[in-house]
């Protein structure tokens, strides 16, 4: 798609940009376009003008994603500063940009004696990325304390969806194709800062002990199926630590997959695949990925 083709906008616009830096794995291929709104009236603006056939991906910390080598065509949408802001709207209730970090929302929400949002601390992503996943942990799901979302349609309009609007079920929405969450609001309850602040450190080192975060890595990459744990059907299966080229199963979290080093986004979409493989030969359980995985091979 040539440059030409496409419309013009207030924010930045590369070609051809290249993914890897931007997702947690570290891997994988280079973006057709990539673009990243000045503001919201831009971001609106684009998607109008922009042809209907070209496909639109919205890509926040890139923590839950295996982009894979040969790259993503059309246009992948990275929401900036202007959408990064968390403002406190009283009634235990904030206001909070599609760009902004769970850590962000949760530290407001401290400062603002809300709480209830602290699992909010421990997903490494963007308000618009575990809006359209349902992100959850620690007890705590988005559905439970999301009001409504603004998100910009793939034509360009900009709508208000409530919470029962979304479909949510586990680790899953019914957000349209190509739509980009630009907002949400979130309401917890009244509580102590110091004791959210407690709550938060709790979760924090939890995570710290139980999960390889210093490693490239994606996060949770298969669901928990139904009464069971994914990562005890993954260790029951002897997959603990199991190699394929650059990519392995975590020694220290049987649910996260790591890029070693050098791994190919093929290495480590093979290396799930294999280990579903195995759990469904092991225990009869056919996981489910809960890591997206998107581009060309």
């Amino acid at each position: 798609m040539m440059a030409d083709a496409l419309p013009k906008v207030a924010g930045k616009l590369t070609a051809d940009a290249p993914l890897a830096p931007l997702v947690w794995f570290k891997s994988g291929g280079a973006a057709e376009w990539l673009f990243e709104p000045k503001d919201l009236a831009d971001l609106q603006q684009f998607l109008h003008d922009l042809d209907p056939a070209t496909p639109v991906m919205a890509l926040g910390l890139g923590s839950n994603m295996i982009v894979r080598d040969g790259g993503v065509p059309g246009v992948v949408v990275r929401l900036g500063k202007a959408f990064a802001k968390v403002e406190n709207l009283g009634e235990h209730t904030l206001n909070c940009g599609g760009g902004a970090s769970g850590i962000l929302v949760s530290s407001t929400a401290r400062d603002a004696g809300v709480a209830g949002l602290e699992f909010l601390r421990s997903i490494p992503g963007t308000v618009g990325g575990f809006v359209r996943m349902n992100g959850g942990a620690y007890g705590g799901e988005v559905k439970d304390v999301l009001i409504d979302c603004d998100v910009v349609l793939r034509s360009g309009e900009l709508r208000t969806l409530a919470v029962a609007e979304l479909g949510y079920t586990y680790r899953h929405s019914e957000l349209p194709e190509g739509a980009i969450v630009v907002a949400a609001r979130f309401r917890g309850q009244p509580g102590e800062p110091a004791a959210i602040q407690a709550e938060m450190d709790r979760i924090s080192a939890s995570r710290e002990a139980s999960q390889p975060l210093r490693s490239k890595t994606g996060g949770s990459t298969f669901k928990n199926p139904e009464g069971h744990k994914a990562w005890e059907l993954v260790d029951k299966a002897g997959c603990r630590g199991f190699t394929l080229g650059g990519a392995q199963v975590s020694e220290k979290h049987t649910n996260f997959l790591i890029n070693t080093g050098d791994a190919t986004s093929a290495d480590i979409e093979a290396l799930g695949d294999e280990v579903r493989r195995r759990v469904k030969a092991q225990s009869g359980v056919e996981l489910e990925w809960e890591i997206q995985r998107v581009g060309k091979p």
